[in-house]
């Protein structure tokens, strides 16, 4: 699996763009959205996907969110 954070989205379209750990911009669709719904992803986001290759360029496939970051000491959560 891949890890990067989402771009952008063109949510009137169904898709958007997540940025890899290389800084190469990939596209996905709102089918490959696993685990959650497509309209509940942001910007800046952080996601785990794998990259499939096609006629038409590289596209991101098997988005899932990522891992949560907990925040300890900041009185969120302890």
């Amino acid at each position: 699996m891949q890890k990067g954070k989402i771009v952008r989205i063109v949510s009137g379209k169904s898709f958007g763009f997540i940025r890899d750990e290389s800084g190469k911009e990939v596209f996905f669709h709102s089918s490959s959205v696993e685990n959650m719904d497509f309209a509940q992803l942001q910007p800046e986001q952080a996601v785990e996907f794998e990259m499939e290759e096609t006629p038409k360029g590289t596209r991101a496939t098997k988005v899932r969110p990522g891992p949560s970051k907990r925040v300890f000491g900041a009185g969120l959560f302890d």
